[in-house]
């Protein structure tokens, strides 16, 4: 192996070390509704995105993206009672969809990451 691809090598280790340090700090996605590359029936679509941190829910973002790329900014219902959680909903039709998410954190820093699924006809 070159010296050029074990500095390459070391390089990419780096990154995802501090990345992962980095990281800890912050608000997390722990858990979602619905699931990554999950499935939702058409229709009134509750989505809930728990953290493993306290967000501040009026500074946070959820938007929807559509297959064709279009987005949609959604409405979070503040709930004191889950301070750690982002809850919002949609009414979906099928088609694929991702949720992007931006949680700004108590302490300050902000998160960001998507969540894709999958919306099918009702049986």
């Amino acid at each position: 192996m070159s010296l050029r691809r074990h500095f390459g090598t070391f390089l990419v280790a780096a990154a995802c070390t501090v990345a992962s340090m980095s990281a800890s700090a912050h608000a997390i996605l722990v858990d979602s509704t619905p699931k990554p590359n999950g499935t939702l029936a058409a229709g009134h679509a509750d989505m809930a995105f728990k953290y493993n941190s306290k967000i501040d829910q009026h500074r946070s973002r959820i938007t929807l993206v559509k297959a064709d790329n279009s987005e949609t900014v959604l409405t979070i219902a503040t709930n004191s009672s889950k301070p750690n959680e982002l809850d919002t909903s949609a009414d979906l039709a099928p088609g694929t969809y991702t949720i992007r998410w931006q949680a700004l954190a108590l302490d300050g820093h902000i998160t960001r990451g998507d969540v894709p699924f999958t919306v099918v006809a009702k049986p």
